[in-house]
Parts: C-alpha cells; structure tokens; sequence
C-alpha cells in the first residue's frame, strides 16, 4: 500500500531549533537566520517550524509589521521560507497562513528561494551590447527551473500576488542577483585558477595591477571589528555622497555584526583593502552553509588606480572557495541591459567576475483581511 502523506503542522519554535535546523542545510538565506530578527529590532520576530509527524521538516523567520494603532500585523518571511519547494504548496502554506492569521496577520509577505531563470554571463554582455535588448526577459535563458516556475505557477492559482517591481528592485528584496558559481555542474569544487579564468580580461588585468601597486587586503580580527567597522563607514557614508544613496547609520552596522556574529563564528567578515597605509576599499562578507554573499561595500574616489575594489572582492570570493561555498553571491541586480540606464553600470562591474545573472521567484502577497491589506498599501504608497 503507499505511504499515506504525511501531515503537515506548523507552530512556533525556539531560536535554537530554528538555528539548528538551519546548520544542516547547505544553503539558507542569512535573512532567515534568528539572528536577523535582532537586526530588524523594530519588527516583532518568531521562528516557525513546519512538522511531518513531528520531524521538523522547515524553518522560518518571520517579522511582522503593525499596521499604525492596530494590533495587527503584515507578516514578512524575507527569502524564505526554507522548506522544499517540490512540494504541493497548499500542504505547507495553508497550515502556515493558518498560523500567522491566528497571531494577528492581515497578510503575508514571502520570498521563496527557488530560481526561476539563470543567465550567463556572455549572454548578458551581449544582451547589453545589442541595441534591440532592453531586459533581461528579452535575451532567451541559459536555464530554467521547473520547480521555480511551478511554484509561481501555484501561488498564483492560490490567490497569492507577485509583488512586481521595476527593474526588479522593490521595498523587499531583490528578484535579480548575480552569483559566481563555485562548482562544476557535476559538483566537484572549482579552483582559484579556474573562477580567475571565468572573470573577462578587465578583471584579470584590474586583480593583478591591485597587487603590483602593493594594494593589502585583509579580514578583521576579532579585536579589530569596532576599528575596522567605523573605518567601513567612513568609507560607506563618502561612496554614498559619490553615488547618491541613503546610507545606514554606524548603529545599523555594529547590530548587524553583533548580532550575526554570535550565531556563528564565519557569519558576517569585515574586509579592507589599504594602499600605503590609505584605507581604499571596505566590504562586509556573510555566510551561511555554503552560501556566500558580498552584503555591503565601500569604496574610495581618491586611488581608484590601485583598483582595491577588485581586489578585495577577489580576496572575499578566493576565501569563499576556501571554505568550502558552492557560490558567491554578489547580490541584487536590476534587470536591464539598456546601455543607457544608469543602474548598467552595476551589472557590467559584476559581469565581469565570470558568474551568472540569476532571477527568483520574487516576493508574493497574501492578503488575510483584504480591507486591513488594502489600507496597508495605501498606507504604504504614500510613505
């Protein structure tokens, strides 16, 4: 006789079993680590556990978000949650709606991490240099993910709603990224000869000049973090003048680094790229499993020469390799490829590291109580 289907329960857990959990997956995104909910200090945090008669078979952070003088909460899982995906959806969302509904929920916000598209990095180049090409949709993809589109094919027919951003840059989390692979596809590990000879020619070139030039790069000791991170801002606030973004105060900083550096010893690493003692660039590695991300960077307008940008970024992804990543992700992109929209420029400096322009399936929103979620976004759209 087959097996009948388990049933699926979800409930709150501790961050331990959260965090446990998570240690034996060999890919989760840090923003669904417990830590992250103490970097989010304004939103209220719980770790939820999905169970098949009583083994924990999913994790998640979730932070809600109260409506303004309501006791009642939008419900956000970023990049999560972690759970398998090739799974009917309604067996593991209804049961988790059921519970966010039951703790105070007029909607829910979730980003599943499953890749719908990927693109390499050829492709994009070429896709920039044809005049025809404005999106990355126009150029046909590398690879598509059956799971990826089944699942954005079930949320929508489960009433969900994909919360479409241009370019692909939104209030959440970005849908385009871009990542350096750091396997072959039969998943032996790839060598630091073999990712250096994926990057172009400008990149090679730029590595190799930073260490004529003397550029020293190096992680932050346990006792430098404070030094260093303080350093990293400077840098940050200056590039943020240069390239006219909001920056993140220094408080946002130290909460980041204290709080997912008591999860794991590796999860967040400061770096510094220095020319005769002149602080050139700065960068904030994560990890989690064998996941790797570039998180943060700054950079300085003064020595752009010595290329200490490259060089840094070469440091972080040759440490990656080290420790054993499967990719280093160099996260959010937009998804343009019109030479004449400035945000080109951010995807030609990550092309150039030989990786692959990547889509996920984006976030989705329920709406629990549609006239609180109507409210909500108006509320929102006039921020």
């Amino acid at each position: 006789m087959p097996r009948p289907t388990p049933r699926t329960t979800v409930r709150t857990i501790t961050e331990q079993e959260h965090l446990d959990f998570l240690r034996q997956q060999r890919s989760a995104s840090f923003l669904q680590t417990p830590a992250w909910g103490r970097v989010k200090s304004e939103w209220r945090r719980e770790s939820l556990g999905w169970y098949d008669d009583g083994a924990l078979v999913g994790a998640a952070l979730v932070l809600y978000r109260q409506l303004p003088r309501l006791r009642r909460y939008l419900a956000y899982l970023p990049e999560g949650p972690v759970l398998d995906w090739d799974r009917p959806l309604a067996d593991v969302l209804d049961p988790m709606v059921r519970h966010l509904r039951g703790q105070g929920a007029f909607g829910v916000r979730m980003g599943p991490p499953v890749v719908t598209r990927r693109w390499s990095a050829a492709q994009v180049k070429q896709g920039i240099a044809d005049p025809a090409v404005r999106r990355l949709g126009d150029v046909p993809p590398q690879e598509t993910d059956e799971t990826g589109h089944r699942v954005v094919a079930e949320l929508a027919r489960l009433g969900w709603r994909h919360q479409a951003a241009e370019g692909g840059f939104s209030a959440g989390q970005p849908q385009y990224v871009f990542q350096v692979p750091l396997r072959h596809p039969d998943g032996t590990a790839k060598t630091e000869p073999e990712v250096l000879a994926g990057m172009n020619q400008l990149w090679r070139r730029n590595i190799k000049k930073s260490v004529k030039e003397g550029v020293e790069v190096r992680r932050a000791a346990p006792d430098e973090l404070e030094a260093e991170l303080a350093a990293f801002h400077d840098l940050y606030v200056h590039t943020a003048e240069r390239d006219h973004f909001t920056p993140r105060p220094l408080s946002y900083f130290r909460t980041m680094v204290e709080a997912l550096g008591s999860e794991e010893p590796d999860r967040i690493t400061l770096w510094s790229a220095r020319h005769e003692g002149d602080l050139v660039a700065a960068t904030i590695a994560i990890r989690v499993g064998a996941h790797a991300w570039y998180s943060y960077g700054a950079s300085s307008t003064h020595k752009r020469e010595v290329r200490g940008s490259n060089a840094v970024q070469w440091a972080m992804l040759t440490d990656a390799l080290a420790a054993g990543a499967d990719v280093y992700d160099l996260r959010g992109i937009t998804d343009t490829l019109d030479a004449d929209d400035s945000h080109v420029g951010l995807i030609q400096f990550k092309v150039g590291t030989g990786g692959e322009a990547v889509e996920y399936a984006g976030e989705w929103d329920l709406p629990v109580n549609r006239l609180l979620y109507r409210a909500f976004d108006l509320y929102m759209s006039r921020r």
